[in-house]
């Protein structure tokens, strides 16, 4: 038996009659009095008592009809959710996060997605840099936010926003008088990293920065720990201009006034994804970040 024949024998009950059922159907009323005759053949039982006022179910009928409107309800949404999730409106995906996105334009582009997209659920996942790459190569990942420092040849990225970089000092260093430092500044201090054993982007960045040759001290941890570090005197660290907005006993911050002293934030994803909510992320925070003027 075909689908359809029930779908027909609901409009036929709907409309009361098979003339005003085919009508609503666009079909003729003969075609539609024998499909409705097969599927009670098919089944065994008469479903309706047909009257010249009219049709009516039959107890039979009745009990067949609600079974049949419950599935044909089920196949919509079916129908409905695989159309949702069709064009990423509906659905979910895994986010890897190597610096939480706490600045005022990241966490604006996340809040407006959530405005638009209310239906798809983010899964957050916080690891260092070269997990993240290899979780999105395993596809154990869906899409990250990076710091573009790194090299990732076999991922797409788009560029969401561009952040200052601030040096994180104890509050009693003797920088902290100042409004403003330079790298010259860091040259002599200790500088505190988040670094991981099979990673060392961070680590060279800021020896890109301020100089070969400094006191980088490594600590595979979160910055938050990095932070409380600092606090306690062990030495300095860079953050980005949204990190310093958070504030941490004992650490104050310090702009860094270099013409490159900036870190580019980049979505990252591989180009072989094809699913639609993915894809619909993707597309949302690029043009979203383009038209926010990302990079200024």
């Amino acid at each position: 038996m075909e689908l359809r024949a029930f779908r027909y024998l609901k409009a036929v009950v709907e409309a009361g009659s098979f003339s005003a059922a085919a009508a609503r159907l666009g079909m003729n009323s003969s075609n539609l009095t024998r499909q409705i005759s097969s599927l009670e053949d098919e089944l065994g039982l008469t479903l309706l008592e047909r009257s010249r006022s009219g049709i009516r179910l039959t107890s039979g009928g009745a009990a067949v009809m609600v079974e049949v409107r419950r599935m044909l309800n089920d196949l919509d949404a079916v129908a409905k959710t695989a159309r949702e999730n069709g064009v990423g409106t509906r659905g979910e995906f895994r986010l890897g996060l190597r610096i939480p996105p706490v600045g005022d334009r990241l966490r604006m582009l996340l809040r407006q997605w959530r405005l638009e997209y209310p239906d798809v659920s983010i899964t957050v996942h916080e690891l260092p840099d070269y997990e993240l790459s290899n979780a999105i190569y395993r596809r154990t990942l869906d899409v990250a936010f990076f710091a573009a420092y790194g090299v990732y040849p076999d991922l797409a990225t788009a560029l969401l926003v561009r952040e200052r970089i601030f040096a994180a000092l104890p509050q009693d260093h003797r920088l902290a008088i100042q409004e403003t430092v330079g790298w010259r500044d860091l040259r002599d201090q200790a500088i505190l990293v988040q670094d991981w054993e099979d990673s060392h982007a961070t680590r060279e960045f800021y020896a890109s920065l301020i100089g070969i040759g400094l006191p980088l001290r490594s600590h595979p941890a979160s910055k938050q720990s990095v932070l409380a570090l600092v606090a306690a005197g062990f030495g300095l660290t860079l953050v980005l201009e949204s990190q310093a907005q958070v504030a941490v006993p004992g650490v104050v911050y310090r702009e860094i006034l270099e013409g490159n002293a900036n870190i580019d934030i980049v979505l990252a994803w591989s180009p072989e994804a094809e699913d639609a909510t993915v894809g619909c992320f993707v597309s949302f925070m690029r043009d979203h970040a383009r038209s926010s003027g990302a990079g200024g």
